[in-house]
């Protein structure tokens, strides 16, 4: 197997503060306080954490007021109240096939929690939490490969394994698991909308996959519950950063797989100097103006600084997506994804690379993933579409409205009741 060394960040210092901007994908500030702490807390610890009022940075919703207002019309009045309503938020629990879930999945159930079982074969499907037997037959619940059965399969072929995660309709929050050295977590906390990209990936059993700009790491331990790629390689120039993505790796992946999973930290604009065509799949979970976090910065210096950068990060993106249709490979693909609302760092970067990468080939993404899933979440058009639709209902399920702007992406908008993204995801495909 082809041996990934590990060169040194090349980003020079301006540029690292963009890349602090990365999403938080896994978990936010309620659930990165309960990592801290442990799984020892009691849910109503957890309840009563979860009810302490967090006041908006001014400057950034006043921004948002203006820019989204004009982009998603009447979505954003509901998107506003969502977001503006942390105690709202939902949160997923993605079990971890490597780990011995003995009571997770009953503990879960018993508290409210439903199954979003995702396949992830040659279409996103969504599949009811409680099956019949008919029905179980027709949806080819998957078998997972374990670490001991990975000699068993050299050939590839279409992954057959599905995600499993749990969602409850209220702001319900399971209790995290700390880190602990040698013992893997049993689930990983996160937005569920994070399941997207890898989803749109569409991975199979000995790919050779590339995670661009990793950490925090929830991408890349959901690529892990999808499939069996041939080797991950999770990439993270900034080294505070890579060292929780590390450590992320480290609690939910045994170390039979150590062969199959690296982590470098090199500069993603440049990679493909080095990997040119290597890849078969390529995630750009880019930097990105995480709303979700921006809109409670802690004063309004802090928001009007980052409103200023704002404005570079579309460029860094361009950078990053144009690298990753260099390093995959004729006819492989490659997932671009960001946690904002905004068209600048959405559809206009995926036009603006479609325009100088006549290779590139967007493909639409409604029939696998919008339509399936769209009782779970909400997707918005396009901007420069009619609104009049948003009044009745935010997605129309009329195969006619897969337009030229629908192949470009899908933006899942925050919902009272579907409280998932901010996520925009496309999928680029590499002609052959």
């Amino acid at each position: 197997m082809r041996q990934i060394i590990r060169f040194p960040p090349l980003l020079p210092k301006p540029v690292w503060r963009l890349w602090s901007f990365r999403c938080h994908t896994g978990s936010d500030h309620h659930a990165a306080v309960q990592q801290s702490e442990g799984e020892g807390e009691t849910q109503n610890k957890i309840k009563k954490r979860c009810k302490r009022k967090r006041p908006s940075c001014p400057a950034v919703l006043d921004h948002f007021d203006r820019q989204y207002g004009e982009e998603l019309g009447d979505l954003w009045t509901s998107a506003r109240t969502a977001l503006l309503d942390p105690r709202s938020w939902q949160y997923g629990v993605m079990l971890n096939r490597f780990s011995v879930l003995t009571d997770i999945t009953q503990k879960l159930q018993s508290q409210g929690f439903s199954a979003l079982r995702l396949r992830t074969n040659s279409s996103a499907s969504l599949c009811a939490s409680n099956p019949s037997t008919e029905e179980k037959d027709s949806m080819l619940i998957p078998h997972c490969l374990l670490p001991h059965e990975l000699h068993h399969h050299p050939q590839s072929h279409p992954s057959v394994c599905s995600l499993q995660c749990y969602i409850h309709p209220l702001s319900l929050r399971f209790p995290s698991q700390a880190h602990r050295p040698g013992r893997l977590k049993q689930y990983y906390l996160l937005n569920a909308a994070s399941l997207l990209p890898v989803l749109a990936l569409q991975l199979r059993d000995e790919d050779r996959v590339l995670d661009l700009c990793s950490a925090p790491g929830g991408k890349a331990i959901a690529i892990m519950q999808s499939a069996t790629p041939a080797f991950l390689c999770c990439n993270e120039p900034d080294p505070h950063r890579r060292d929780w993505l590390t450590k992320t790796l480290e609690s939910f992946l045994p170390h039979s797989l150590n062969s199959r999973v690296t982590v470098t930290g090199r500069d993603g604009r440049l990679i493909a100097q080095t990997e040119a065509g290597f890849y078969d799949k390529v995630l750009v979970d880019a930097p990105c103006s995480n709303d979700r976090s921006w809109l409670y910065s802690s004063s309004n210096q802090q928001g009007a600084q980052r409103l200023r950068n704002r404005e570079k990060l579309p460029s860094l993106q361009a950078q990053l997506l144009r690298s990753a249709l260099s390093a995959v490979r004729p006819g492989g693909v490659v997932v671009y994804s960001t946690c904002t609302l905004s068209s600048y760092e959405n559809w206009a970067v995926v036009e603006e690379i479609l325009k100088d990468f006549p290779q590139a080939e967007p493909e639409d993404l409604w029939e696998d993933i919008a339509i399936p899933l769209s009782n779970y979440f909400t997707f918005s058009p396009p901007p420069g579409q009619n609104h009049i639709h948003l009044k009745k209902s935010p997605l129309t399920l009329d195969s006619t409205v897969s337009t030229r702007h629908h192949r470009l992406g899908l933006l899942v908008v925050p919902q009272h009741g579907k409280m998932w993204g901010p996520m925009f995801v496309s999928r680029i495909r590499r002609k052959e």
